[in-house]
């Protein structure tokens, strides 16, 4: 073959690489390594029966040829999704770029600061156009935003309608059936009763806390809910507002008129539609209700010497801290889809946002006029960009072939035929659908009129500004966007600068040639709820990573609805929740968690309805076997699961892991194993040969995907056969249907569709024996970063033949005693070294857990062993009197440009010493962008906006 497998070039470490680390872990051969690692009664016996690898050119040739299967058709089905236009600028300098689709969520505040800016302008851009007081920097699609906004309303209930038990949440009957869906879905477990009534007849009865409603409504009509919210108030209920986000610039804003939550989809602002996902939902409230707003919110504060400086604030609030008590589980944004939707509001300004709503709007006037003078009947009522004709019979019948042979889709329902129009609409298309619309019944062509009159009241007209701040008003040329997203992206360190050596989140090589064909409108510019005919291609690529993904799990079937590795969670427990109700065992809902759990277990399990009992770990930080079997005898009758990271969240492969499961099915409980550790076990073991009968996969972790600077994510579950027929279905699309099956999980019927591609190359470009050095040569990595590192600082926890896993717990728990010195302190000093942070004081409080990876290089793992060792050097002067105990490197890390070039230098130590400790910084220095963030400052005065 003429051409290298992918393989060897995903693999950092070279051959001639291996003698050298092998020696310094102290080993003959990887084999050798790898049986002392992964006990031996849980591994593999045969390969993974997978097809075999084909390089980076046959793969593009090969998935080319399933792009070609798809038929790409003006869709003009809204229902959520809609045409738009990603501008070339930010297609090229965002989407296709690397700084910006590999950088890690933005937790190391003080190297994120260009998307942490570029959040912020999202922030603001659904604050200026709800017209709420504060927002979160995205949730993951329109029904799960739903869905928190109920359970949020849910949790602030009062204490007197707590006792009244006030349980019903109220939706409105045109709301998008996948909203509804996933309402169902989060409801049930967590006893919220659902009522899909006609809201502008309903009477409130005293039984409900929320209400949901959608702007405009699902048929395209705008409805005024002033009335009703202030009936809502009245009866101290909370109203949701699930809106079109480009409606509102238009249209009065949700919070002109009352509403207390905005929810909804970002993806008309420039998101192709991908097979319906990911797109970022956006989360707006009161500022009253920040402390119990789910997601992540961008919050300005200061650096050590004043400069403004953003970071993640009210970090409190979020289930890494409260676990079990947590409102919700959510741990993924949509941070690379918010930041493109930022940007084309930015690139576009107000005027530009009105421009693309009063187009899509006046094609909806020109389309509801010519029809009506054609003959149609239509609903009545004020509309935004949505028309619904009523049709039906043989018309129908004829015009959606008509339609079909033109290459337009429509949504056809019960009511009519819906015609959404967008962003991309012209009047000869408008033109086109009308001369359809007169074939079917066999008239002439209908002209469209010169002029329209306008069908929006003047009461539901917005007169209110948008868009007013600088950033939205300043960068309309593409030389000067190109400059601005350069500019923040000069501020980051993504992968494309340095390993980023997170533990649990495997920061691996996310290829070029698998983020190719995202940009190819054969997948980007399908509708999900397109006809099966038109995305072969699509579904083909599905199904095989299903099947692939079912392979390498050793489990019977693959869903790849979740879209977060939170959902993968909430999804597989309610697959065991509903398995154990179907045989008669409803009172299964106490799940067992070790304590060293990652926060999304417990907060996953409450949100599933579960009661949480914590298990204890050893002194070796392995899961306490005697305690897991008393709790589980305990708990025998109520037992429902027992969730379980493997290998461990320290790292190890614990030899007992069967027996674990032993004692959980004996007790009548099914074992949900969490995938996060995934990249150790491919091709060595699965969770379905240890005997697991569950787990989630995060494909942007082991099988590729990029991060994004926190999120897109898939969750994909993966189910042993007993369980198969409890997968979640979809309201929409047929995918296979069980009555058992639970509700959809995601607003799409395969969550984030157009990022699966990715994971589908990483596969067939790796092969078997690819995918299985991936994880040989990860635990490597790590064990060589142990052997290398455990004399200067030490290693917490290693197996019983004393070695890890695939990553590595450094200990730094010393430092603070010995030098003044905290593992905050060393994780900034990092940055310095042109390094982002490992995961920092997880799951061991003052260490930091590093996760090397089998994409980094021998050369790059010893730059990050040198830079520790540097590091640890300028401890010890410290310790010895050399540096002063409060003002050295570690304590005022990380230093900035500004910092080392200002006239006055008033430290002890030299400018040198701060910027180039080490001679290779030099040859490509990353510059932090601010100094240490003063994070108490940001949470104390609360800025969520840019000025």
């Amino acid at each position: 073959m003429s051409q290298e497998l992918f393989a060897t070039r995903h693999l950092g470490i070279r051959p001639e690489d291996l003698p050298a680390m092998l020696k310094a872990v102290g080993v003959q051969s990887l084999d050798e390594l790898i049986e002392q690692v992964v006990p031996h009664d849980i591994r593999l016996p045969k390969r993974l029966a997978l097809p075999e690898p084909v390089t980076e050119w046959q793969y593009l040739e090969e998935v080319r040829s399933k792009a070609l299967r798809n038929k790409v058709y003006r869709s003009l089905i809204g229902r959520g999704y809609y045409g738009t236009c990603l501008p070339p600028v930010i297609q090229r300098n965002v989407f296709e770029n690397p700084t910006w689709y590999t950088s890690y969520t933005p937790y190391q505040a003080e190297i994120s600061q260009g998307r942490l800016e570029a959040l912020l302008n999202f922030q603001t851009m659904v604050v200026s156009l709800t017209g709420m007081e504060i927002a979160n920097a995205s949730l993951l699609d329109e029904g799960t935003a739903a869905a928190e906004a109920m359970i949020m309303s849910y949790g602030l209930r009062s204490r007197q309608a707590v006792k009244e038990g006030r349980n019903l949440f109220v939706v409105d009957t045109e709301v998008f059936t996948q909203t509804y869906d996933v309402l169902v879905t989060r409801s049930a477990p967590l006893g919220i009763e659902l009522l899909q009534t006609d809201l502008d007849s309903y009477q409130f009865t005293g039984k409900e806390f929320g209400l949901l409603v959608q702007y405009p409504d699902a048929m395209g009509k705008v409805r005024n809910f002033k009335g009703l919210t202030e009936r809502a108030h009245a009866a101290e209920v909370l109203v949701t507002v699930a809106a079109d986000i480009l409606s509102l610039a238009l249209l009065v804003p949700p919070g002109e008129w009352g509403a207390d939550i905005a929810v909804g989809s970002t993806q008309r602002f420039g998101i192709p539609m991908g097979c319906g996902g990911p797109h970022a939902a956006y989360f707006a409230t009161r500022d009253k209700f920040k402390r119990s707003m789910p997601g992540r919110i961008i919050g300005v504060s200061v650096d050590r010497h004043g400069n403004p400086a953003l970071r993640m604030a009210l970090q409190t609030r979020e289930q890494h801290i409260k676990r079990e008590k947590a409102t919700s589980n959510i741990c993924t944004a949509q941070a690379l889809l918010a930041t493109m939707a930022g940007f084309f509001a930015v690139y576009h300004g107000p005027e530009g946002i009105r421009r693309i709503a009063e187009n899509a709007h006046r094609a909806a006037l020109l389309a509801h006029h010519a029809l009506q003078k054609a003959g149609y009947k239509l609903a009545e009522g004020p509309f935004f960009d949505t028309i619904l004709v009523d049709s039906r019979g043989e018309a129908v019948i004829k015009l959606r072939k008509l339609a079909e042979d033109a290459h337009f889709n429509f949504h056809h329902s019960l009511k009519g035929i819906g015609l959404s129009f967008d962003e991309l609409t012209t009047d000869d298309e408008v033109e086109w659908v009308v001369e359809l619309f007169c074939q079917a019944q066999g008239k002439r062509a209908v002209p469209l009129p010169a002029e329209v009159e306008e069908c929006i009241p003047p009461e539901l007209r917005r007169t209110s500004p948008i868009l007013t701040e600088k950033v939205f008003n300043s960068y309309r040329s593409e030389t000067e966007m190109m400059r601005y997203i350069y500019k923040l992206e000069q501020r980051d360190i993504a992968l494309n600068h340095s390993m980023i050596p997170l533990g649990s989140c495997t920061m691996k090589l996310n290829s070029a040639a698998s983020m190719i064909p995202l940009s190819w409108p054969e997948f980007g510019n399908i509708h999900p709820f397109a006809p099966a005919y038109q995305m072969v291609g699509t579904r083909e690529i599905l199904q095989e990573t299903e099947d692939f993904l079912a392979e390498i799990t050793g489990f019977a079937k693959t869903s790849l609805q979740p879209n977060s590795g939170a959902a993968g969670e909430y999804a597989g427990l309610l697959v065991i929740r509903a398995y154990h109700i179907a045989n008669g065992q409803r009172q299964r809902t106490t799940v067992l968690i070790p304590a060293s759990a990652h926060g999304t277990n417990p907060a996953s399990a409450v949100m599933a309805g579960a009661t949480i009992v914590t298990v204890d770990c050893d002194t070796k930080g392995n899961i306490d076997i005697e305690d897991l079997r008393r709790k589980a005898e305990e708990h025998r009758d109520t037992l429902g699961a027992f969730m379980v990271t493997y290998p461990s969240t320290h790292g190890i492969f614990e030899s007992r892991i069967r027996e674990m499961v032993d004692i959980i099915h004996r007790c009548g409980g099914q074992v949900y194993m969490d995938g996060a550790n995934m990249n150790a076990q491919v091709g060595l073991t699965s969770p379905g040969y240890i005997g697991a009968d569950v787990c989630h996969l995060n494909l942007h972790k082991t099988f590729a995907i990029p991060h994004g600077g926190g999120g897109p994510g898939v969750g994909a579950i993966c189910v042993a056969e007993h369980l198969v027929k409890f997968l979640p279905g979809h309201s929409v699309v047929y995918m296979g249907y069980h009555p058992e099956a639970i509700h959809a999980v995601s607003s799409a019927p395969w969550g984030s569709a157009f990022v699966v591609p990715i994971t589908y190359a990483y596969i067939r470009m790796m092969g078997p024996e690819g995918l299985t050095h991936a994880s040989q040569y990860a635990i490597l990595a790590a064990n060589y970063l142990a052997a290398k590192l455990k004399d200067s600082y030490g290693v917490v926890y290693s197996g019983e033949t004393g070695r890890v896993g695939h990553e590595v717990i450094v200990d730094c728990r010393n430092c603070k005693a010995d030098y003044d010195v905290e593992s905050a302190d060393i994780a900034r000093r990092l940055m310095d070294y042109g390094f982002h942070a490992p995961t920092l004081s997880f799951p061991v409080h003052e260490t930091l857990m590093v996760e090397p990876t089998e994409s980094e290089s021998k050369a790059e793992l010893d730059r990050f062993c040198e830079a520790l060792e540097a590091i640890r050097a300028e401890m010890e002067a410290i310790k010895q009197g050399n540096a002063d105990r409060e003002d050295n490197v570690l304590k005022n890390a990380p230093h900035t440009a500004p910092e080392l070039v200002a006239n006055e230098w008033k430290h002890p130590y030299t400018r040198e010493q701060a910027a180039y400790p080490l001679e290779w910084i030099r040859e490509c220095k990353f510059w932090p962008y601010v100094s240490r963030i003063d994070a108490g400052y940001g949470d104390r005065n609360l800025v969520c906006t840019c000025g």
